[in-house]
């Protein structure tokens, strides 16, 4: 069989895009935050992960051309040779201390960062202890690991995988691991899909118990949750006992880059020892200076994360009364779980053609009865947009027979 006939046998893209159901790529001509320009027209945005609001904030995007201006536009290398700037180590230390930990590794970008530290840090003989609902990065850099260990052992048994959010079934899985193996557990600290914080008290208890590290993704938790926005952790008072916190630049930070903090040990092994980090080029001067400036906006305005919140808020419980099935959870996603592929498609197409973008998860990115329109907010979000968007979901819905 021709390798590329799969290809050829993938329609399902075209015959959406046939029936002008396609709600994918679309191509952003100009945007303002809560406000985008698509195929000319103005919507408002509300499936951004842009939670703050700063990809369109003057000093944010001030602090990326003067990088440009004094570095380039690329680092033309790797971090482990030419590809460290003055830029990279300060905002490590700054990322470093808002977290309250030792140090700190910057990664390319937020997908790969996953890939720098599970790969890297379980071997053979250790273990992944993963959410069953963990972000795709996540479940990339598990299969890197056991790729790996399948190679050294002939077999994959390296991840171990627990039901969503399910305490007692994760101690039950980790219970029947050897007792001397290293353990590692990854959870999302927010569920990028569900806007799910973690049970991380009951996690932490479960790790010390069973001598196992973890590793929380606060991807959709850094600018959202925690004193000042520092996520899932801080939201706990669990800072100490959380041992790694990995992230992205391209929600909160308003950029483009991953990180991880944690012990000083633990990074400088990453350092010397992540394939990911090694034979990648590192983040571009203006991408570290972006985030550089957004830390500072964050730290200096947490009222942003205040307002965030107030808006996300605003939006769930508008929604529940008009009759949707919203998500509950307090975060700045709101799922709005429609559970027929159909009906999200031809709900998102509505709901565009009215002047606001959301985003359709239907399977296999989802499980059957969960097809939703994932929608987010940003602190800029004024009460109009909002009231808007609360317009437009009413007629919307009640058009197509989704809420009466």
């Amino acid at each position: 069989m021709d390798l590329f006939e799969k290809c050829r046998q993938f329609t399902r893209a075209n015959e959406t895009k046939a029936m002008g159901l396609y709600p994918y790529f679309h191509a952003i001509e100009e945007n303002e935050g809560p406000v985008v320009r698509i195929g000319g027209r103005t919507v408002i945005m509300a499936g951004s992960n842009n939670y703050l609001g700063l990809t369109a904030d003057p000093r944010v995007k001030e602090a990326a051309r003067k990088a440009i201006d004094k570095y380039g536009t690329g680092c033309s290398g790797s971090r482990y040779l030419t590809g460290t700037l003055d830029l990279h180590v300060e905002l490590e230390k700054r990322l470093a201390a808002f977290f309250g930990k030792e140090d700190c590794l910057l990664y390319s970008t937020g997908y790969q960062t996953a890939q720098g530290i599970i790969p890297t840090l379980v071997q053979r003989g250790e273990y992944v202890v993963s959410d069953k609902d963990n972000h795709a990065c996540i479940v990339a850099g598990n299969l890197m690991a056991a790729g790996a260990n399948a190679l050294v052992n002939g077999e994959a048994k390296t991840i171990v995988r627990y039901k969503h959010n399910d305490m007692n079934h994760l101690e039950s899985v980790i219970s029947k691991l050897p007792v001397e193996a290293g353990k590692l557990i990854v959870s999302d600290g927010i569920f990028s899909t569900s806007g799910e914080i973690v049970n991380l008290p009951e996690m932490v208890r479960i790790a010390r118990k069973y001598n196992a590290r973890i590793l929380v993704d606060d991807a959709h938790a850094v600018g959202v949750i925690g004193k000042g926005g520092r996520g899932t952790a801080s939201h706990y008072g669990l800072e100490k006992e959380t041992d790694m916190t990995m992230g992205t630049f391209s929600k909160t930070f308003a950029s483009l880059g991953g990180f991880v903090v944690g012990d000083s040990v633990v990074i400088d092994y990453l350092k010397h020892q992540a394939p990911a980090l090694i034979f990648s080029a590192s983040p571009t001067p203006s991408s570290v200076a972006a985030a550089l400036a957004a830390l500072d906006i964050l730290e200096k305005e947490p009222e942003r994360i205040d307002r965030l919140m107030k808006n996300a808020r605003k939006m769930r419980t508008g929604l529940a009364h008009m009759g949707y099935r919203v998500g509950e959870h307090d975060s700045a996603v709101v799922p709005v779980i429609i559970g027929d592929t159909e009906k999200v498609l031809r709900m998102w197409r509505g709901l565009f053609d009215a002047g606001l973008f959301v985003n359709a998860f239907i399977r296999p990115g989802v499980p059957p009865g969960m097809e939703m329109l994932r929608t987010s907010y940003m602190a800029t979000h004024e009460d109009e947009h909002l009231d808007k968007a609360l317009e437009i979901f009413r007629n919307v819905g009640k058009s197509l027979g989704v809420i009466t």
